[in-house]
């Protein structure tokens, strides 16, 4: 063990190097390059797969070969570039792979400058990217959106009426929700939970702080089906409060859907619940207040731009149990607000899949 510094006993004194050479400058160590998709064991390889170096770009993986240097044997991965170069790359180094993402490819040159030039294409390019979304989340900032609040009576009213007890992580979302809803900015929130953890819960008391305001809520779903079961549940909540609910869907009559959307217009219908139909250019709200998105993931390409051009100045709370991609790293890294309900409810049974024979 390293002795910090000397001391002085009966008949002996020691003395440490610090006290002679002084404080020792620690520099901190230099983090190992992390990544899921580095390749962790050469196990995981078979000859002729295509991998990525970080310094060469792509080459493709020929095999284990031992190689002599300096007198002494060194397990090395064998690789192949362009015009049959050859690399070896010692096992210990082998964080500096990564798999390729396609069975075939064309091979970079070992020494050439293309793989240096798309390293910094593509640097300038997430540059970009991050660029623009700064300026989203900074032009988001910046809008007013209208400053929605309930009275605390009714409030109260409201949550007791939920048949359950809420858990930890349900009243952590609300609570997110209601500060957001109080700020006077835009809230794009995502809200992730499993099936049953009670996300409904929070859109409902989020529509219903909406609601109070004197804003309207429109709920769009991906679905026909789980438009109807959102539009049961909520008429069932909101039922004995002075706010109408209104579905549209393909289940509804042209006559019910024509008078749906004429109160959206005049404002006299206060909550919609329904499938992407919301999102036709003939629907038009009076005082849309609050977006709230379920499973967004399942809308086309068409329907999300839409979306977009809906949420620029109104509230949006999404909520999924498997968000995409794209819409957790805008939340994992702050351009969204993100709520994770992890806790299942009280006496929630285990899902359990079945694997059996077609009867």
């Amino acid at each position: 063990w390293g002795l910090e510094a000397g001391f002085v006993a009966p008949g002996l004194t020691v003395i440490s190097e610090q006290d002679v050479l002084g404080e020792r400058m620690v520099g901190k160590p230099r983090k190992k390059r992390k990544a899921d998709n580095f390749l962790r064991e050469v196990d995981t390889l078979t000859p002729g797969d295509l991998v990525v170096h970080v310094e060469h770009g792509v080459g493709r993986y020929l095999g284990l070969e031992t190689i002599t240097a300096l007198g002494a044997p060194h397990a090395c991965v064998a690789l192949e570039y362009a015009e049959n170069a050859k690399l070896y790359l010692p096992v210990e180094n082998i964080e500096l792979l990564s798999r390729y993402g396609h069975e075939e490819g064309l091979l970079d040159r070992l020494g050439g400058g293309a793989w240096q030039a798309k390293k910094a294409k593509l640097k300038e390019r997430i540059r970009e990217i991050a660029d623009r979304l700064m300026r989203v989340a900074a032009e988001r900032a910046l809008r007013h959106a209208p400053i929605l609040e309930a009275p605390h009576s009714i409030w109260e009213a409201f949550a007791a009426r939920f048949p359950y007890t809420e858990t930890d992580d349900q009243l952590s979302a609300i609570a997110d929700v209601v500060a957001d809803l109080e700020k006077g900015s835009p809230m794009d929130r995502l809200i992730v939970g499993d099936v049953g953890f009670g996300k409904t819960e929070v859109a409902m008391r989020a529509a219903f702080v909406a609601a109070l305001s004197g804003q309207q809520v429109a709920v769009i779903c991906p679905t026909t089906l789980l438009a109807r079961q959102h539009y049961r549940s909520f008429a069932e909540r909101f039922r004995g409060f002075n706010i109408s609910v209104k579905p549209l869907s393909r289940f509804v009559s042209t006559r019910e859907a024509n008078l749906t959307r004429a109160g959206l217009a005049d404002g006299s219908v206060d909550i919609v619940v329904g499938t992407h139909a919301l999102l036709a250019k003939g629907i038009s709200f009076k005082r849309l207040g609050l977006m709230v998105i379920d499973e967004e993931q399942h809308f086309g390409v068409s329907h999300k731009e839409r979306l977009k051009e809906m949420r620029s100045e109104v509230h949006v709370l999404t909520l999924t149990a498997t968000p995409i991609p794209r819409t957790l790293q805008l939340s994992l890294t702050g351009v969204r607000d993100l709520s994770i309900i992890a806790t299942p409810p009280v006496d929630r049974l285990s899902i359990r899949t079945y694997v059996s024979e077609f009867d």
